[in-house]
């Protein structure tokens, strides 16, 4: 299930898929691709129905930042827009928890969108590169704000400032992906992966995702009657009957969303 003609947008039930589609430029990115990520990803923070949203890269890149080919080919692209910078933000606050499957060059634009989401695996041949200062350029798509929070601050500054390339071993040293996996089991390792997360309870899920966001930017005391209230309005709902009936019966749970 698709309308565009730079990515591909699927949903299979509870989990949806956005897969950058520029392989022959490793999904460099374009004004008309990131129009179509943001009417994706606000597609998928409306459907009631994700629990999971796998974003990833056709072919051999996961996202090296712009085309630079095409950004300097002289060709007229079409206007970009502000609000399409926050991709990120989408990425980041959507209720639903985003997988980045980092299946090759992630660098610039590319590598703050990887940063955004929750979790990111790679596969063992991937590339990492902040890359702005190499190009001459401060930097955009929020890696400042998004990467101190995932390997904290000196190490994310350092990457930022000194603009250059590691492999994936390294990102998983410090931090920045929870797993790589092998070039031949990556795909099924991911999938595996994002689709036990969609299977878990919708309403259980979509309030945990929140939980962190809300406890990025509130007091404790604050964030705790917050976390409290939906703890105790998830735990009273239908799912967790069913989930503790399930349990105690030893088979899978079918949740109802309510």
């Amino acid at each position: 299930m698709s309308d565009y003609e730079n990515i591909i947008y699927e949903v299979k039930g509870p989990r949806a898929n956005i897969i950058m589609n520029r392989p022959d430029s490793l999904n460099g990115i374009t004004n008309a691709m990131m129009r179509e990520l943001y009417d994706a990803l606000n597609r998928v923070a409306l459907d009631q129905d994700v629990r999971a949203l796998l974003f990833t890269g056709a072919g051999r890149g996961f996202c090296p930042g712009v085309d630079l080919k095409a950004s300097t080919s002289g060709e007229a692209q079409e206007p970009n827009r502000k609000e399409y910078f926050h991709i990120s933000t989408l990425l980041h606050e959507m209720p639903k928890v985003t997988i980045a499957g980092v299946n090759g060059a992630c660098a610039g634009a590319g590598f703050g969108w990887a940063c955004a989401c929750d979790l990111r695996y790679a596969t063992e041949r991937a590339s990492f590169n902040t890359a702005f200062l190499g190009v001459a350029i401060s930097g955009d798509m929020g890696g400042p704000w998004s990467l101190p929070r995932i390997i904290g601050a000196q190490r994310a500054r350092e990457l930022f400032f000194m603009s250059e390339k590691f492999k994936a071993d390294y990102a998983e040293e410090i931090g920045l992906v929870a797993r790589t996996f092998s070039d031949a089991t990556f795909h099924a390792e991911v999938d595996a992966i994002v689709d036990k997360i969609a299977a878990k309870a919708p309403l259980a899920i979509g309030e945990m995702k929140k939980n962190f966001i809300n406890a990025e930017n509130m007091p404790l005391r604050d964030y705790i009657e917050l976390e409290t209230e939906r703890h105790s309005r998830t735990g009273a709902s239908e799912d967790s009957r069913e989930a503790f009936h399930a349990f105690v019966e030893k088979r899978d749970p079918v949740f109802k969303g309510r």
